[in-house]
């Protein structure tokens, strides 16, 4: 292959995503929302308009750096697969509640109330598809509970 045709190549493909630092200094831009519902094993249907980390850099960053999380937001983590979800809370100031999250949709655990800027690994207790972070406190005001449904896209199952 000659150099112009190295050089047509290279002009074709495209750039690579701008990475995040891996030592962030301050909070990610707002990442697209999708609407996720969240069923009580009483019935009651809870609405959320959550951000969705696709990326590794999205994931690494969360909600770090943010001062507070919207009652009805959120971020959810899509881990693509099931997989154990170990998540801690550096740089992030805002107290949290960690839904883990099966791949049919089924809360597998929660963690509530986490500590702002603990080092602390927060586990899932097994493979998971995803982590919901809410507001601290959400969990316990909405009555949401292991083994309620989570409805959204990537569970399949969207309202």
């Amino acid at each position: 292959m000659n150099r112009r045709h190295v050089l047509m190549l290279l002009a074709l493909a495209p750039l690579p995503a701008k990475a995040q630092s891996p030592n962030p200094t301050g909070p990610q831009p707002e990442l697209p929302k999708e609407r996720l519902v969240i069923t009580t094993r009483d019935g009651v249907h809870h609405e959320f308009s959550v951000e969705m980390a696709i990326t590794p850099d999205q994931q690494t960053v969360g909600l770090m750096f943010r001062p507070s999380v919207p009652a009805e937001g959120g971020m959810l983590f899509d881990w693509g697969i099931p997989r154990d979800s170990q998540m801690w809370m550096r740089n992030t100031i805002a107290p949290l509640d960690m839904v883990f999250i099966n791949a049919d949709g089924t809360i597998r655990s929660i963690a509530e109330n986490t500590v702002p800027e603990s080092l602390a690994v927060i586990d899932s207790r097994g493979p998971v598809r995803a982590t919901l972070e809410l507001a601290a406190g959400t969990t316990a005001r909405l009555n949401i509970r292991v083994g309620d449904k989570v409805q959204q896209r990537i569970f399949g199952n969207a309202p």
